[in-house]
């Protein structure tokens, strides 16, 4: 009778044992327990977990604000980041937040694929109570997310325009390259240069037309304007990659060198362009920043802390001379 207590008190507690560890779960059963209550989740000591919506894993510039994303997350070991790529799909991005929702994670990162079903997204993560912050795409309602994490476009349009007219001395033909039409970064971003074209009598717009942000369509793009025969004098365009595609037709053109060519976001792809003499202006988007930023807030608001509206990401002119000190930036 003694030995088989024993053998049953063994037993019992072997079974409480499995049932304790069946109950500790992982990453996102902590999160589940939560309810999308990021505060509850720090307060009971469990792991955090953020749900990171990014269009393209593809897109260059996106994987440096990717990298700064990683890189903060390496600094904080009671977070798990979920990374998911929409591959610029704006319906497979809104089915990866309602995912995230019924995962019930504590916040959620978005770098919208547009700015118009980014209002629905942004609604149905408030609709469930879980924290969501908005990172690097600015769009008009985006005030209803927790925050917005960026830069401002006008201001790089601004910075980017007026680089170009002091180098020109105020006077010039200027072709204007628009990426993704709609999209908040090409509307702000053609504002500024305008804005300072209206500035300078002696400067005008001759060309305008859009290559959605792409190398190989900017390269399309300026083909066409180099076969119109219109003079161009500057080619400004709303991001890097438009710009290089710009400056590889023109040089296979043999036209390059009477161009001046600015483009934003001081890519490292630009970088090398601008080493070379072949790219004059670009404008600083810090991706690292903006990422890191991103998921600093995101944590905050899942632990239930108090986070700004929008946490500006400052753009800073680059040109030649001062290139090498953002080289190391990205």
């Amino acid at each position: 009778m003694k030995k088989s207590s024993v053998l049953l008190t063994i037993g019992l507690l072997l079974t409480a044992m499995i049932f304790s560890g069946c109950a500790g779960g992982g990453a996102l059963s902590d999160a589940a327990g939560s309810g999308g209550a990021g505060g509850e989740a720090a307060a009971k000591g469990k792991k955090i977990v953020i749900g990171a919506a990014l269009p393209d894993f593809s897109d260059k510039w996106l994987s440096y604000l990717q990298d700064g994303m990683k890189n903060y997350q390496k600094t904080q070991p009671d977070v798990d980041v979920i990374y998911v790529d929409a591959q610029n799909d704006a319906n497979k991005q809104l089915s990866q937040i309602e995912n995230f929702i019924s995962q019930k994670v504590n916040a959620i990162m978005i770098v919208p694929v547009d700015t118009v079903s980014a209002v629905d997204m942004v609604d149905r993560a408030n609709q469930a109570k879980v924290p969501i912050v908005v990172v690097n795409r600015e769009y008009p309602g985006v005030d209803k997310a927790t925050s917005y994490v960026g830069s401002n476009s006008l201001t790089s349009g601004t910075l980017q325009m007026e680089e170009v007219a002091k180098i020109l001395g105020g006077k010039g033909n200027i072709a204007i390259m628009n990426g993704q039409m709609g999209h908040d970064a090409q509307i702000k971003r053609t504002e500024g240069n305008k804005k300072v074209i209206s500035k300078y009598p002696d400067m005008k717009i001759v060309l305008e037309g859009t290559a959605s942000f792409d190398r190989a369509k900017g390269m399309a793009l300026m083909e066409n304007w180099l076969n119109s025969g219109q003079k161009i004098d500057a080619v400004v365009a709303n991001n890097d990659e438009m710009a290089i595609g710009a400056i590889m037709a023109a040089e296979a053109a043999g036209k390059a060198q009477d161009i001046l060519f600015a483009g934003i976001d001081g890519s490292q792809d630009a970088f090398e362009f601008m080493k070379a003499g072949k790219l004059k202006v670009t404008v600083f988007q810090n991706a690292d920043g903006q990422g890191k930023g991103g998921l600093e807030t995101a944590i905050k608001a899942a632990r239930g802390e108090k986070v700004d509206k929008y946490v500006d990401i400052p753009y800073e002119l680059v040109t030649k001379d001062n290139m090498e000190k953002y080289m190391r930036k990205q």
